[in-house]
């Protein structure tokens, strides 16, 4: 009972319940969704690249040196954009670059109603659609804490794990089942895919703008200080040195495969086939790398996957058909997304607020710099030594990494963070 004369306290308003999951937040579901749409559409055209190439030229060096070229924005460009994504609008970033998309990617079936197109037009496209998706991954990973709180972030990163993973089963399979149909079939899926993602962008709600600037602001100076922040975080510094030796293995494989796949007699379809059993395997790793950090240390996620993925590899070479090809391929690509989901989420944890555009691609930078030089040399081993001597190589490279990541006190004595 009241008492008389005193006033009437209003009743609080119910606090809206905390989310349990990413899924529970709408933002996150059109993120994700325009995610996995895009990277379906990428995965169906990004297979048919090599193959279109090799059929044009004959030749895997070329090949090698057009998936080079394909990757080599990201690395130019990687440590400038990501200060000015922390300078800009987000969401607004990623919608431009999917507009940019359709029409850049656009461009391949139109020009193939005439006739094959031009190795030129090929690398232009490649390198335009490259320079974009540096844009937009950059904002995305930038986004994701505007999307989800932080003490979601593990689950998030495992959902879009299991996204591009699942992309990447239904994308090769899709693309190169539309390539036997004709050519520019998958490059027009491809485009459409960033249509639909970009109606995704146009429907998040909230804020995604930079912080005000409190001062005068100068890109290179804005690039160091995201630079220095990750090499004194000594665990980020190894990890993105020890993420960029992988991926210089892992850029030599798509070409390796396909090269070995074709000296076993495979179609075009069963190639694509070999790397949607990767994607299998990405969805499961995915599924189960959310959780394995419950149980297990961080060190003892990122040797375990290192070790077994180096101990996989060689099983390339022992594959009697194209199904063991998958197979392997499957295995090792269940391994990758428990990696990434595990160094990703304790990563975007330790990262100030404001430095994650810059931080993230200082790391993508040291992370993706060897991808071209994978790439090429793989095409050159390929022409010169024969499939066999190149498989062997990477192998090699694969192992001194395994022994490197089990050495190393820093990755085995990382202690779990809070909430991971």
């Amino acid at each position: 009972m009241s008492t008389p004369g005193a006033a009437e306290t209003p009743a609080a308003a119910p606090s809206p319940p905390s989310p349990r999951g990413p899924w529970d937040l709408p933002n996150f579901r059109w993120l994700w969704t325009g995610m996995c749409v895009s990277t379906l559409g990428s995965h169906a055209a990004g297979i048919v690249y090599p193959l279109l190439v090799l059929a044009l030229t004959g030749s895997p060096e070329i090949v090698g040196w057009v998936t080079a070229l394909r990757v080599t924005p990201f690395v130019l460009l990687c440590l400038p954009v990501g200060a000015m994504v922390d300078r800009w609008d987000r969401r607004r970033v990623m919608l431009i670059c999917d507009v940019g998309r359709f029409f850049v990617v656009g461009s391949l079936p139109l020009a193939m109603w005439w006739g094959d197109p031009t190795l030129a037009h090929i690398i232009v496209v490649a390198v335009v659609e490259g320079t974009f998706m540096v844009f937009y991954n950059l904002a995305e990973v930038a986004a994701l804490p505007r999307v989800v709180p932080r003490g979601l972030l593990p689950q998030a990163s495992a959902y879009n794990q299991a996204g591009w993973a699942a992309a990447g089963i239904a994308g090769p399979a899709l693309g190169t089942g539309l390539y036997q149909i004709s050519r520019a079939l998958p490059f027009g899926m491809d485009a459409l895919s960033y249509v639909v993602s970009a109606f995704t962008l146009w429907r998040l709600k909230g804020d995604f703008s930079a912080a005000p600037a409190t001062g005068p602001r100068q890109i290179r100076a804005e690039i160091m200080t995201g630079l220095r922040w990750l090499w004194h975080e000594k665990i980020v510094r190894q990890m993105a040195m020890l993420t960029g030796s992988m991926n210089f293995v892992e850029a030599s494989v798509p070409l390796l495969l396909i090269v070995l796949a074709q000296e076993m007699g495979a179609s075009a379809a069963q190639i694509g086939l070999i790397f949607s059993a990767g994607g299998v395997g990405g969805v499961l790793g995915a599924i189960v790398g959310g959780r394995i950090q419950r149980y297990f240390s961080f060190g003892q996620v990122i040797i375990g996957t290192t070790v077994l993925q180096a101990l996989l590899f060689p099983l390339y070479a022992a594959s009697p058909s194209p199904l063991w090809l998958g197979l392997v391929y499957g295995l090792i690509h269940f391994l990758g997304p428990v990696y990434n989901v595990v160094q990703f989420s304790h990563r975007i944890a330790l990262i100030p607020p404001g430095l994650e555009g810059r931080v993230n691609a200082g790391f993508r930078f040291i992370a993706h710099l060897p991808n071209p030089i994978g790439a090429v040399l793989c095409g050159v081993l390929i022409e010169r030594a024969g499939s066999g001597v190149t498989l062997l190589f990477f192998a090699a490279v694969f192992g001194v990494l395994a022994l490197a990541a089990a050495a190393s006190h820093t990755i085995r004595h990382t202690p779990r963070l809070p909430g991971h």
